[in-house]
């Protein structure tokens, strides 16, 4: 059983973390959002979900006792619960802020996301500074489009969103651009990860590890049901019955989406081929001699 975390923890002389009050089976305890910095301004890292109270008063009385200004909002990613709580922030607890956020893609707007608050369009490489802390933002699409993980460089954390969580696997859009990002992660090499949902992570290159390894076995799974049935055009639900053997059938379409998203990887990655039969997608091994 996960340990409990507490609706307020101070991590380091830099980092005070604020639970959002908002559990769930997707959330697990809540989102974490993070104060940082050791000056009056600082800068918050994610916002939790629009008109929770509870969250709003412990943030408030954290700013009101440690008497500082949130100069910065940084959003890791447009999800509700990471989101939602800038506009219930904004003009209150945190007065005249920076919102930051990437962009989903060009087509792009501030309206899609915070209609009635000012926003500006992080950038891969940027770094953010208040007092005691530079956070570095890495641009990590896969879970979302628009996703950044952020680097501590005063001390070498990662705040890691919803890329790696500190319990479980996470969820993804994207599976092909989602293992480019992890694959990036493991390259900063961080020593700590502070995760948008869970515990700290304190083994964060095992973590990581397991991340990428976890995925390569289901991606090699779905690559030898395909080879074993080379003459055959496959759809999602043939394949999660020849792999998911162990798991419940009221399971199977939850675990065909997740099948989904590897073919779809696997596809881009040219090792198998898509079909419409029927306007159904149906999936097939390449074989090694094709020039496809």
């Amino acid at each position: 059983m996960a340990a409990v975390i507490p609706a307020v923890s101070r991590l380091s002389s830099r980092i005070i973390r604020i639970l959002g009050c908002n559990p769930g089976p997707m959330t697990l305890q809540g989102t974490n959002t993070y104060l940082i910095g050791t000056g009056r301004n600082r800068i918050l890292l994610d916002t939790g979900d629009k008109d929770i109270p509870e969250y709003q008063k412990h943030l408030s009385d954290v700013v009101s006792s440690e008497q500082v200004n949130i100069e910065h909002i940084v959003v890791t990613h447009w999800h509700h619960d990471h989101i939602g709580g800038v506009e219930n922030i904004f003009g209150t607890i945190a007065k005249q802020p920076k919102i930051w956020k990437h962009l989903r893609d060009t087509s792009d707007s501030p309206d899609s996301d915070l209609p009635s608050t000012p926003l500006n369009w992080l950038s891969d490489g940027q770094e953010i500074k208040v007092e005691g802390a530079t956070l570095k933002i890495h641009h990590t699409p896969g879970h979302t489009t628009d996703h950044v993980v952020l680097t501590l460089q005063e001390e070498n954390i990662l705040f890691s969103g919803d890329c790696i969580l500190g319990e479980g696997t996470a969820v993804f859009e994207d599976l092909y651009t989602y293992m480019k990002s992890l694959n990036r992660i493991l390259e900063l090499n961080p020593s700590v990860i502070y995760p948008g949902h869970g515990n700290v992570v304190e083994d964060p290159m095992e973590k990581i590890q397991y991340y990428i390894a976890h995925r390569n076995q289901r991606e090699e799974q779905i690559l030898e049901a395909l080879r074993n049935n080379a003459d055959k055009q496959m759809n999602e639900m043939d394949l999660v019955k020849l792999i998911y053997k162990e798991t419940p059938e009221h399971l199977w379409p939850a675990a065909a989406y997740n099948v989904n998203h590897h073919l779809t990887k696997l596809t881009k990655e040219n090792k198998i081929k898509s079909i419409s039969v029927d306007g159904e997608s149906r999936w097939q091994i390449i074989p090694l001699h094709s020039n496809l």
